[in-house]
């Protein structure tokens, strides 16, 4: 499996959450979830609530300044497996494996997973 590349942690780091956030809203609208269960995906991994959250979309932050910004969920280190061709858990970059958690919470809401199993709790 291929660790990433400076060149592609640099590239995540300058991305803009807004320019994501509607690939997200999508994804899952598509699959009968709603924009609130994305909301509570991302409110568990990053700390921003609703406010917060449109906060982060207004002032256009890059990857970079949202992880930044965010209180990092301390179960975070429990989402684990594939996304976009890279194993989460040996991404070396420490931004780069925040944006693969938030896609991987995203990708198992889409995908019908329960809730509870999405947001991580020891036991």
């Amino acid at each position: 499996m291929p660790t990433t590349t400076p060149e592609h942690d640099e590239r995540i780091a300058k991305m803009t959450f807004s320019s994501v956030y509607p690939h997200y809203v999508a994804k899952v609208e598509k699959k009968g979830r709603s924009k609130d269960e994305l909301h509570e995906v991302i409110r568990w991994l990053t700390g921003f609530d609703d406010k917060k959250l449109q906060k982060q979309i207004d002032d256009k932050v890059t990857f970079k300044e949202f992880f930044k910004r965010a209180k990092l969920n301390p179960n975070a280190h429990l989402i684990k497996g594939v996304i976009c061709g890279y194993r989460i858990e040996d991404i070396e970059s420490p931004l780069t494996r925040q944006v693969r958690y938030l896609d991987k919470l995203v990708d198992e809401l889409a995908k019908g997973r329960k809730m509870e199993k999405i947001l991580r709790s020891e036991g």
